[in-house]
């Protein structure tokens, strides 16, 4: 995939916009529950930035998966939370707050450790580093794509609640929409490469998911949270912002190969949310 309208112009554009999105379903109360809340926010933080990413690697060392597929996974691993996090949370009648929290603060946090980890990556799993990667810049591109956007959604939602308000469902759906499109995207240019891979490369995200959804779990049991804030981590720490990595390794990196890993996580990782749900629904933890 050469460079193009979609990866200069394009994908950014929709990052940018899903990141708007975000930012008008923020407040300030939404960073300052760190303060308030700090046990569930903090065991969150532990399983999305540090759990994480050190499960892609040890799933990568492990199996000795290709160098494309192992920076791939450490790419994903590296991106804050989605926004689809938010959405499930909400279907499960989960902890919504502690969700819209950890998704906000991962996206910060993200903007300086995320360069580095994927530095890491390459660094330890490829054999020449990639002429585009940059992390000065790949630092900057993140702000300018992620936490600029944020900001103004978050001025939006201040100085305009009502349209804030209408507009939240919209973008959370577009949200989803615009994943499926890039999704697609990549799997047309991709194809061969794609075909190559299978069954591999779903095998690895697939089990990435469930690993990582169940590790949420196991760590609000760990640490003696509630049933709602164990669903609520487990959702987080599995839904990952596949349209980001995907930025990362098409537009920022402009190595496509990496970018399969995430599109094939953008429909893993809704696995392992729908059976939470489904399982918070039956055993009803809205009332615990």
């Amino acid at each position: 995939m050469e460079a193009s309208f979609f990866t200069t112009i394009l994908l950014p554009l929709v990052l940018a916009t899903i990141m708007f999105g975000m930012g008008i379903s923020l407040r300030l109360e939404d960073f300052s529950r760190l303060a308030k809340i700090p046990k569930p926010i903090f065991v969150g933080l532990l399983g999305q930035m540090i759990l994480l990413p050190l499960l892609a690697f040890s799933i990568s060392v492990l199996f000795n998966v290709p160098e494309h597929i192992a920076i791939g996974l450490m790419i994903l691993a590296a991106c804050p939370g989605g926004t689809s996090s938010n959405l499930f949370t909400h279907i499960a009648k989960a902890n919504l707050a502690l969700s819209i929290s950890l998704t906000a603060i991962t996206t910060i946090i993200c903007v300086f450790t995320t360069p580095l980890l994927i530095a890491f990556s390459i660094d330890y799993f490829a054999e020449h580093k990639p002429a585009q990667f940059s992390l000065l810049m790949t630092s900057l591109s993140l702000i300018a794509i992620t936490l600029v956007p944020v900001t103004i959604g978050m001025f939006v939602k201040n100085k305009f609640p009502h349209f804030a308000e209408k507009a939240e469902p919209i973008f959370r759906h577009l949200s989803v929409i615009f994943m499926v499109v890039v999704i697609v995207k990549i799997c047309f240019d991709e194809w061969d490469k794609l075909v190559a891979a299978f069954p591999d490369m779903y095998i690895l995200t697939v089990s990435l998911n469930l690993i990582a959804t169940t590790l949420g779990v196991f760590l609000a049991k760990l640490f003696l949270l509630n049933h709602k804030d164990g669903a609520t981590l487990g959702i987080e720490i599995g839904t990952q912002n596949g349209t980001l990595a995907i930025l990362i390794s098409i537009s920022l990196i402009q190595v496509p190969e990496y970018a399969l890993v995430a599109g094939a996580y953008g429909i893993a990782m809704y696995l392992g949310a729908t059976l939470l749900v489904l399982y918070a629904k039956s055993n009803k933890i809205s009332q615990s």
